[in-house]
Parts: C-alpha cells; structure tokens; sequence
C-alpha cells in the first residue's frame, strides 16, 4: 500500500513539475522544429508536443508515433526519426513504464500529455484484468502491444487509440 501511495505521489509531483515548467514556457516563442504534422499555427497541437516531450523525455518532432487497432487489442509504437542511442534508449525505457503504468491502470501520463481523460481509459482501468501490454524493442525505439479477449476492452483500446492517431497526426490502423 505504502509503495502504491509513493508511486502515486511521486507521478503526481512529476505532473505537476512539468505543468509548471510548461506554464513558464513562453507562449510566443517559435518551436525550433517545424511542425510537419500540424497546421500553420495550431498553438495546441505545438502544446501537445512540448507535454509530450517532457513525459516522454525525446522531441516529438524528430520521433514518430503509430496507433494500430488489432483485433485483439493494438499496438503503440514510437520511434526516432534519426539515428540517436540516447533517444533510442529514452523511448525504450518511456515505453517499458507505459506498460507497467497502463497495467495498474494508471493513465496519468496521456491524460498530462492531452491536457484530459483520454477516451477509452476509464474502461481500460477497470478493464486491467483483462489487459495485457508487452513492451517490444524496435530498431529505432520499441513498441507496446496491448492484447485481450474481452470485447468491452477491445472497444475501449480502439477508442484510445483512435483518439492518440487524431490527437498526434499519427499514422496507424483503423479498424
């Protein structure tokens, strides 16, 4: 219990970190990457990205996402565009907590990210039993596969990543 509490703490302290470096980051200011995936001047889509770094520890335009519905579930993926050890490592170790995190039913990071519960989630917490994430490597980063037979939470992986392919310009299959 103790240690479940600590966690807790310990992510929500982090949240809050990161909300408050994100509020001293100046509104104005020019992102050093262009932004590929998003429109000419979409300032919450370049929010997005800058939230997304922080939890994720790499640049979110030199990395690239992909939300895939299964059907069994799904798979997330993210890899660096470039080759860089450093991001690789970053992203395998983003993930391998994602897994862990997901499975206690703990969404906190993609709600930080979106700024919102992210859909799908809510399911996918009470769900937990019935979900499984495997973290995979991939040459440039690595993957987490999200499987069950439970239909309810089949349509609640899909609903997540259908809105992370939207929220983030991503690619991936739509079932």
């Amino acid at each position: 219990m103790f240690a479940t509490l600590a966690r807790y703490l310990t992510t929500r302290a982090a949240s809050l970190a990161a909300i408050l470096a994100l509020l001293a980051t100046p509104v104005h200011g020019q992102h050093p990457h262009p932004a590929p995936r998003s429109q000419p001047g979409d300032s919450a889509f370049g929010a997005m990205q800058r939230r997304g770094a922080m939890a994720m520890g790499v640049d979110q335009y030199t990395s690239v996402h992909r939300f895939d519905d299964l059907a069994d579930g799904g798979r997330i993926e993210l890899q660096r565009e470039a080759r860089d050890s450093a991001g690789v490592h970053t992203i395998r170790e983003h993930l391998r907590a994602i897994a862990r995190a997901f499975a206690a039913g703990d969404f906190s990071t993609p709600a930080f990210v979106h700024l919102r519960q992210v859909p799908g989630t809510a399911t996918m917490a009470a769900k937990r039993a019935a979900i499984r994430y495997a973290f995979t490597e991939l040459p440039g980063g690595g993957a987490v596969r999200i499987t069950t037979t439970d239909p309810i939470a089949v349509a609640a992986v899909h609903q997540f990543l259908a809105f992370q392919r939207g929220d983030h310009h991503a690619a991936g299959i739509a079932r």
